[in-house]
């Protein structure tokens, strides 16, 4: 318990670095393209630097191929949930741009932990840990 307080935590300060980076690409791109294409594009690279955070500090696992590969689909979830709440956000109640995924990120935070939790730590308490330690040094990233 103790354990995943800690997770929780350190996902809490992942996300807020995360959500930082990811507004500070949108604003930087949003002048230049349509607000959904920066939006997008600012998803992709905060994903990136998010999986990193969450290996390394999270959940203190080591970085794979294999776990990259399947992070996005950890993802797939947060991206439709923040995507369609943009969407009502700017259509339906008339919400600033700049200020509209802020407000459809949040909804979408429990859903990318337990996620991302199931793909970076599979398994649970001491095995999870052995679980690690036991991966091949060619897959990690």
């Amino acid at each position: 318990m103790k354990d995943q307080l800690g997770q929780i935590v350190r996902f809490g300060l992942v996300g807020a670095v995360n959500t930082g980076t990811f507004f500070g690409i949108y604003l930087l791109l949003h002048p230049w393209m349509p607000y959904f294409l920066a939006y997008t594009l600012a998803f992709l690279l905060a994903m990136v630097g998010s999986f990193f955070m969450n290996t390394y500090f999270t959940y203190r696992t080591r970085p794979t191929w294999k776990k990259f590969l399947l992070f996005p689909l950890t993802n797939v979830t947060n991206y439709v949930i923040q995507s369609a709440g943009l969407y009502a956000l700017v259509t339906w109640a008339g919400l600033d741009t700049r200020i509209a995924p802020l407000v459809a990120a949040v909804v979408a935070i429990p859903f990318t932990f337990l996620l991302s939790r199931k793909i970076l730590v599979p398994g649970r308490g001491a095995a999870a840990g052995a679980q690690a330690s036991e991966e091949p040094a060619e897959s990690r990233v």
